[in-house]
């Protein structure tokens, strides 16, 4: 067996085991040596998706809503589906009645979905409502989201708090947790697989690593959630933290929940990978408080230069130019209402030698006893297309960014939960600047629907949507960036007939 074959058989296996299956074309051939084409972009076959505890509130009401876009090459076949954690039993000595009743029971669907194009909800309320685990095949599979959307009336972390449910995977980056008195920050791990996964969590404040021992080799159970109280992994009080969770053996979906006694609450999603220049797209209109807060995993330190892309063209925010970041160490920076009335996007970039940093955004909106918080971790561009559900008839706006070239972007409102008409509008974004859409919900409107965004020519582009609602005086609100969906997968044509691989 030649290299190249070997070569094509471990990335269909690595492609299957972290983002799906891809159909293999493979042309009949007489022999000789294998030759590769140009690969070939063919949509996913299986897509997992883990959506952390909501809340332990007994007044948390909680909506999920499934989408997925059409995507052309599916076929007709499918599922898309998200079932409580631990709601499926893989111990074969378990009884006929645990079998048929506890296990049954628990493993009922919390969201079932029907058909790609159409949004499907689903809903859970109080304190007891658990982890779930998603898993969508055939044609609900190519760029599947789900939104997990709670609002808590009163108490720690009041307001809306918002999450993309997100896929398993063995690193995670979150600058911007927290240990001050008055904030309560869980790191939540959802394992999805039959095996336990092994865990590390790491705390880096303004001075270093916290010291601790607590947060390494934490055993998260197969098919089950785990929630990890910060501040019993580290004594130390930091206002500003950077989460660091690595993964020793299995895999796991991780998410940070930020609860605040005083400025409410939301989740905080994992920042992009470590890069040197980073966005962070979406920052409201009316925010009264924006804090930066950086690490750089690296042997150097980084130097950063901020902007702001504005509506009209970049803008370097005075008082804060550069921000300076420090091996092991995270830096903030107080930006206050660095958007003076106008939407915008925090554009990061080396002042000179690159280095990797991982970043996010803290939000602030509203003042005195009414605030509420929100959280934008730097993220990937849209890339090919990106999705984000949930959007309501009032409260969804949709900010897109275009930070080196100007872009033309394909906006889609799907058809409502219950029902409605799609509507398509395509919009021109300028180089360096951030755009408030106006994008009409779909006639008729039943329901929620979801917004799909897609690049049509240009520059990169960039994400995220904010959700408001009205908690009596509380401007409560949650931010979700929009990230590339990875629905299709590059798969080379092989000019050889792999048959003989069986043998």
């Amino acid at each position: 067996m030649n290299r190249t074959t070997l070569s094509l058989i471990a990335g269909t296996t690595a492609l299957a085991a972290v983002t799906g299956f891809a159909v293999l074309t493979t042309p009949d051939a007489s022999g000789g040596d294998t030759t590769t084409k140009a690969a070939a972009q063919l949509p996913v076959q299986r897509t997992s998706l883990l959506c952390p505890q909501p809340s332990t509130s007994d007044i948390a009401e909680t909506a999920y809503t499934s989408f997925t876009p059409v995507t052309a090459g599916t076929g007709g076949e499918g599922s898309a589906e998200l079932v409580a954690a631990g709601g499926e039993s893989t111990d074969p000595a378990k009884d006929d009645k645990d079998a048929k009743g506890d296990k049954d029971k628990a493993a009922k669907p919390v969201v079932e979905a029907k058909e790609p194009g159409k949004p499907a909800t689903g809903s859970t309320d109080g304190g007891d409502s658990p982890a779930l685990i998603g898993t969508a095949e055939g044609k609900f599979a190519p760029g599947w989201t789900v939104q997990e959307t709670t609002e808590v009336a009163a108490g720690t972390g009041r307001g809306l708090l918002g999450v993309n449910c997100t896929a398993p995977d063995t690193e995670f980056w979150f600058p911007g947790a927290s240990t001050a008195a008055g904030r309560t920050d869980y790191v939540h791990l959802v394992n999805p697989d039959d095996s336990a996964a092994v865990v590390d969590i790491e705390l880096y404040g303004k001075d270093g690593a916290l010291k601790s021992t607590v947060g390494d080799g934490i055993t998260v159970q197969p098919r089950s959630s785990e929630p990890v109280l910060l501040s019993t992994l580290a004594t130390a009080k930091e206002a500003d933290l950077t989460v660091h969770v690595s993964v020793r053996s299995g895999r796991v979906a991780a998410a940070v929940q930020a609860l605040d006694d005083k400025l409410g609450g939301d989740w905080l999603a994992a920042a992009a990978d470590p890069a040197g220049s980073l966005v962070l797209p979406g920052i409201p209109k009316d925010a009264t408080s924006v804090t930066l807060v950086a690490f750089t995993p690296g042997e150097t330190d980084a130097d950063l230069k901020l902007r702001l892309a504005s509506p009209n063209g970049p803008i370097t925010p005075a008082g804060n130019e550069t921000l300076h970041v420090k091996v092991g160490m995270t830096a903030s920076a107080d930006l206050g209402d660095i958007t003076r009335g106008e939407e915008g996007s925090l554009l990061l970039t080396p002042t000179d030698q690159s280095v990797p940093v991982v970043a996010a955004l803290r939000v602030v909106r509203g003042k005195g006893d009414n605030r509420e918080t929100a959280f934008i971790p730097a993220t990937r561009p849209v890339g090919a297309r990106a999705t984000v559900a949930d959007n309501r008839a009032k409260g969804t706006t949709l900010a897109l960014t275009a930070p080196t070239g100007a872009a033309k972007v394909k906006v889609t409102a799907s058809v409502g939960s219950g029902g409605g008409e799609p509507t398509t509008k395509t919009f021109t974004i300028k180089a360096g600047t951030t755009q408030n859409i106006d994008m009409p919900a779909p006639a008729g409107l039943k329901g929620t629907y979801a917004l799909t965004v897609e690049p049509t020519s240009g520059g990169p582009v960039y994400a995220s949507r904010t959700l408001e609602s009205k908690l009596d005086t509380l401007p409560a609100f949650t931010i979700q960036t929009l990230p590339d969906d990875r629905g299709t997968v590059a798969v080379p044509e092989a000019e050889q007939d792999l048959s003989i691989l069986q043998r």
